[in-house]
């Protein structure tokens, strides 16, 4: 009984069963005890407006929920008990972030608590079980409990496969529906193919281009579909373009170092490009990983007085990793010490594969909710086969990566930060400098990038301006919408999102975007546009893939793309 002497329960006592302990168990953390004061009578009011809404749905009265798209389906709003577990649970997820935010800690630790936290609130969502989830439930009453056993067979289908489905994987195979835009093989060695693409126009620029993706990713994500092809638009728009595309390593390149993947990756290609075109320079792109390995490679010839790039494009790529954002919380001495002794150079047993399938599960588990419970819902609860959907076909296509070449790129960049230190890395016995690259860069990020932070991407600008010894580089520096791979791909004819430009490059990011235009569309048309003066006069279409002692080894898109993990 209550202090009323009535038997219905208080909104104290509705928060304390609900709460699960809450605030005990936050006893450890060092939060001041005045915020701590603060968040508590936030919580109790809050609590109590979630009880009083629950009383007035148990009464017949509408209620709404917070907008949550997982709580949004009618069956949540209409079962009193359901209504109340997503609303208490919701607060409790906002007060433990809140707390989190709160704890005096460092920023590498209140970073990390807060990771551990998100992961935490977002795992125990009462949509994420059978029994709490009304939609589900209401599903395997209308089917007859049918729902329940697909969503069995879903479940060990996909203990099979190590990872839960995002999409039916059935419906695509490379080469015949995704990365489709005919070309030729014309050269590899045992880390890539580089494809040439057929032209699509009668006449073509001079100056040939090369692509350079990330290893630890397929190549095809530039070629989904012809709608949404970064590849099929470039060569439309009359660019004569090669595409490296990466091996997927076995225990055969286990040993492969970062300075192999500079030799034999993107140095090779440039030389074999250069020798197919007979030009002497070519304009580069390099994608998130691929962009870092370019801007390596073209420093180290640089340092040899080489200079074979007409222009550099950097996608959602990082050169400083000052600013990595949620990734930085997997990395510090004592986790790359642990990566070196267990697949580096230094492990007991030789070195090792960083497994594609643990790559995909940590880039996942960074957006939880989209990528991971929302398919155990969908998939397991609800019985549902995940629809068709080339991204995330690509996505669950992951790729292996030899142990010590992964350790030197992440003690170097990730922990070190010495990509940003002119000389302080010998790549290919040189020393590497950005600053010494003797090119015009346009530099793309995405705004709501997760993997790297267009804040980060922007600290590029300084590094590859140059400018201390001669004059600076021109640099654009371009931002979309959206995020690392849906702010990219972004084709101008779906007329979707919106970019800004700004043609000064203040000191700061936040500085830059507050001068910054906004367009809209895609920010294709800025890029190509930017390319244009710089890809040489037009000339008759080449009849043919390679030439001058380079013969077709196979059609586009070739072996290696093709090699699961």
């Amino acid at each position: 009984m209550n202090e009323s002497g009535g038997t219905a329960p208080t909104a104290q006592d509705a928060l304390g069963a609900a709460a699960g302990g809450l605030w005990p168990s936050m006893s450890a953390l060092n939060v001041p005890a005045d915020k701590l004061a603060a968040l508590q009578g936030e919580y109790l009011q809050a609590a109590g407006e979630v009880w009083n809404q629950a009383l007035a749905r148990a009464a017949g009265t509408d209620a709404p929920i917070a907008q949550d798209r997982r709580f949004a389906a009618g069956e949540w709003a209409g079962n009193p008990f359901a209504a109340f577990s997503a609303q208490i649970y919701l607060l409790n997820a906002r007060t433990l972030l809140q707390l989190a935010d709160s704890v005096v800690a460092d920023a590498k630790t209140k970073a990390r608590l807060r990771f551990a936290v998100q992961q935490w609130v977002e795992a125990a969502s009462p949509s994420n079980f059978l029994a709490l989830n009304p939609e589900a439930l209401a599903r395997a009453l209308q089917t007859g409990g049918a729902s329940i056993a697909a969503g069995l067979r879903h479940m060990l289908d996909d203990a099979r496969k190590g990872r839960v489905s995002q999409t039916d994987d059935s419906a695509f195979e490379v080469g015949r529906n995704v990365a489709t835009t005919p070309g030729a093989v014309v050269f590899e060695n045992e880390l890539f193919q580089l494809i040439e693409y057929r032209p699509l126009t009668p006449r073509v620029y001079e100056r040939p281009m090369l692509f350079v993706p990330p290893c630890i990713n397929k190549y095809y994500i530039l070629d989904l579909q012809p709608a949404n092809s970064v590849i099929r638009h470039l060569v439309e728009q009359g660019h004569r373009l090669f595409v490296m595309s990466w091996r997927n390593p076995d225990r055969s390149l286990a040993a492969r170092t970062w300075d192999d993947y500079i030799e034999e990756g993107p140095l090779t290609a440039i030389r074999t490009v250069r020798a197919i075109s007979g030009a002497a320079t070519l304009n580069t792109m390099g994608f998130c990983v691929g962009g870092t390995l370019l801007a390596t490679a073209l420093a180290v010839l640089a340092a040899r007085d080489e200079h074979p790039a007409a222009s550099v494009t950097l996608l959602t790529t990082l050169l400083d990793f000052a600013d990595t954002g949620v990734l930085d919380v997997f990395v510090d001495e004592a986790a790359v010490r642990l990566r070196e002794a267990t697949i580096g150079a230094q492990a007991a047993g030789g070195p090792g594969l960083l497994r594609g399938e643990e790559l995909a599960t940590t880039f996942s588990f960074l957006r939880p909710n989209d990528l991971v419970w929302n398919y155990v819902v969908g998939n397991y609860l609800k019985g549902e086969a995940p629809p068709p959907f080339d991204l995330l076909y690509w996505n669950n296509d992951s790729t292996n990566l030899p142990g010590p070449m992964y350790c030197w790129y992440l003690r170097h960049t990730y922990l070190q930060n010495e990509l940003a230190k002119p000389g302080a890395l010998t790549v290919c016995g040189a020393q590497v400098d950005l600053g010494r690259i003797r090119a015009p860069f346009f530099v793309y990020a995405s705004r709501e990038d997760h993997i790297v932070p267009w804040t980060g991407a922007y600290r590029s600008v300084p590094l590859v301006r140059g400018g201390a010894r001669r004059k600076a580089n021109e640099v654009r520096f371009v931002l979309g919408a959206s995020g690392h791979i849906a702010g990219v791909i972004n084709p101008p004819a779906a007329g979707k999102r919106n970019y800004w430009v700004n043609a000064e490059l203040p000191a700061s990011a936040e500085e830059w975007l507050a001068g910054a235009t906004s367009h809209p569309g895609s920010w294709w048309p800025e890029w190509t546009s930017w390319l244009r003066p710089l890809a040489g006069r037009m000339v008759a279409a080449p009849k043919a893939a390679g030439g001058r002692g380079f013969k077709v080894i196979e059609a586009a898109p070739g072996r290696y793309v093709k090699a699961k993990a």
